[in-house]
């Protein structure tokens, strides 16, 4: 049992409170685009970025806070939350739909390796800026979308 003997309750607490960090971060993009309707929400979005903030503390912990080799967790990070993104897009007709939520989870996930990194300003920046512009363009695009349709009809 050298897993009990190497327990570290302070340092499981910090981890504790950083996944929980992620998480919370990531709750109100998932809030808005359950709002919305759309195919990720409340359950995908803190899950994506709570485990973008783990997988980045186990390598940090695993390979050392110094290492070269976090540009390849990163790496590893961006390709899997895009594929997972790709995942939200359906294409219909001669549309995509679903890629601003598929651009919401990339960004979920920067927020959770944000956290994992210790960049909880960094992670905070883009939680907000994520949540604005989901909430603040939506009537844009609406209205947009509302002028090309009437050009379309005349």
């Amino acid at each position: 049992m050298d897993l009990l003997r190497t327990w570290d309750s302070e340092q499981a607490l910090s981890h504790l409170i950083a996944l929980a960090v992620a998480y919370l971060l990531a709750l109100p993009i998932g809030w808005n685009r359950e709002r919305e309707e759309r195919s990720a929400g409340l359950r995908t979005f803190p899950l994506v970025a709570m485990a973008a903030c783990g997988f980045v503390m186990i390598a940090t912990e695993v390979l050392g806070p110094d290492s070269q080799q976090h540009s390849r967790i990163l790496e590893g990070l961006m390709t899997g939350i895009g594929f997972v993104g790709g995942g939200a897009i359906l294409k219909q007709g001669d549309r995509a739909k679903g890629t601003a939520t598929a651009a919401s989870l990339w960004a979920t996930g920067a927020i959770g390796a944000a956290v994992g990194y210790g960049q909880l300003d960094i992670a905070v920046i883009l939680s907000l800026v994520t949540v604005l512009t989901l909430i603040l363009m939506t009537p844009l695009r609406r209205v947009v979308q509302e002028r090309i349709a009437e050009e379309d009809a005349s």
